[in-house]
């Protein structure tokens, strides 16, 4: 005799009851806050070009790798990181951490990076993560019932995909751990010499040069994020901005019902609008998050616009007279915007376009012009002096507030 008596039955489960349905909906409840297999693969596809048909368990062959480093190349970075650390230092006033160089092609890369930042990943799919909580006017519809329970077992999958998708983005451009400005538990130095190599050939600089040139911004954002004082206070804005996010599932519906479909071209409206964070996660940015903006924006700015005057400095001293060249090829790359900037933007609410760095390089040149070339030595010492969003506009209050009487 059946038993009729289902209030063991979870409402937000809308495969109980269905054997082979009901084995995938334990498999996805047991995922955690963010499906990290998801990311991973989405990760290495998104890092080699590939496509959803690559990926292991999606039925497709797999991406295309890029071939292996050779050694020689790792031991070439090494012997030029001894020549850019010591430069660093010196310019700098302060010590920077004795981390062996590696290197790595983009998919690794991006492995490494997604297993660096799981913490704040996880908190960040923690707070995206849908409610056991229905509204008063839905919880008797079963119908509502059975999209809250589908939402909730498909969001972790759904967050690997976007997290992973965006970490693959910025390892098709990334020269080394630094060009994404939040630190590491673990200190690293990690090079991509694939990305750096061809860059270097798109713009006809010499390799050597141009390894110089990346060595430099990768040890002086190594040397800055060993400051506790600045490395603590990164974290704290980051991680308070990804535990702000405020659900809501209406969002997608909204923004999909107020699309302007192009007639003539409506998969692309479409790609458009899923390529915007909001639609695919439904997110919105809370009032904490707005209300703190300001400050994480006067922070990124800061650590960026530190990282490129220390770069310009050492590398004219490395360099020479191409050292110019090679930072103009460079801010060119940085003012093309792309979509995976906007998930860092959006995700993790650091801003990486043309105006916070050009806000950044202003800032440090400021107090440079005035203090001369020891000006920042407040910033590395003192737990009490990062910039203000006010004094980001205004070196002068800044240098007044943090130098000694």
């Amino acid at each position: 005799m059946a038993d009729d008596d289902d209030s063991n039955v979870n409402p937000f489960n809308p495969f109980e009851g269905m054997p082979m349905f009901g084995d995938i909906s334990k498999m996805l409840a047991g995922q955690g806050p963010l499906n990290w297999d998801a990311a991973r693969q989405f990760a290495i596809m998104s890092a080699t070009g590939g496509d959803a048909a690559g990926l292991v368990g999606f039925g497709g062959a797999q991406p295309t790798a890029t071939p292996n480093i050779d050694p020689t190349v790792r031991i070439k970075y090494a012997e030029l990181a001894n020549i850019a650390r010591l430069h660093v230092a010196d310019v700098m006033g302060i010590e920077v951490p004795d981390v062996e160089p590696s290197v790595a092609t983009p998919e690794q890369w991006a492995v490494e990076t997604l297993e660096a930042y799981r913490p704040l990943f996880t908190d960040m799919a923690t707070s995206l993560g849908p409610s056991d909580d229905l509204p008063d006017e839905a919880a008797s519809d079963p119908m509502a019932q059975m999209m809250a329970g589908l939402s909730k077992m498909m969001a972790p999958a759904m967050l690997g995909m976007a997290v992973g998708s965006m970490v693959g983005n910025l390892a098709r451009r990334a020269f080394g751990v630094y060009d994404l400005p939040i630190p590491r538990a673990t200190p690293a130095l990690v090079l991509v010499p694939p990305t750096i190599d061809a860059f270097a050939a798109e713009w006809e600089i010499s390799e050597d040069e141009m390894r110089l040139w990346v060595l430099a911004h990768e040890l002086a954002g190594l040397a800055l994020f060993a400051v506790p004082h600045i490395a603590e206070h990164l974290q704290a804005l980051v991680r308070e901005h990804v535990g702000a996010f405020r659900p809501d599932a209406s969002a997608v519906t909204d923004k999909l019902t107020s699309l302007d479909i192009d007639q003539s071209d409506p998969m692309a409206a479409m790609q458009s609008a899923f390529g915007d964070p909001e639609v695919l996660l439904g997110a919105v940015r809370s009032p904490e998050q707005l209300a703190m903006e300001p400050v994480l924006d006067a922070a990124v700015a800061t650590i960026i616009g530190a990282i490129d005057w220390v770069v310009d400095a050492v590398a004219v001293r490395i360099i020479g007279g191409n050292a110019l060249q090679i930072a103009e090829a460079v801010r060119r790359r940085r003012s093309e915007s792309s979509p995976d900037d906007k998930f860092v933007e959006r995700l993790l609410g650091i801003r990486l376009g043309a105006e916070q760095t050009a806000r950044g390089k202003a800032f440090v040149q400021g107090v440079v012009d005035r203090a001369g070339e020891t000006g920042l030595a407040p910033l590395f010492a003192d737990p009490e002096a990062m910039p203000t969003p006010s004094e980001i506009e205004a070196p002068g209050l800044w240098l007044a507030r943090v130098s000694p009487e």
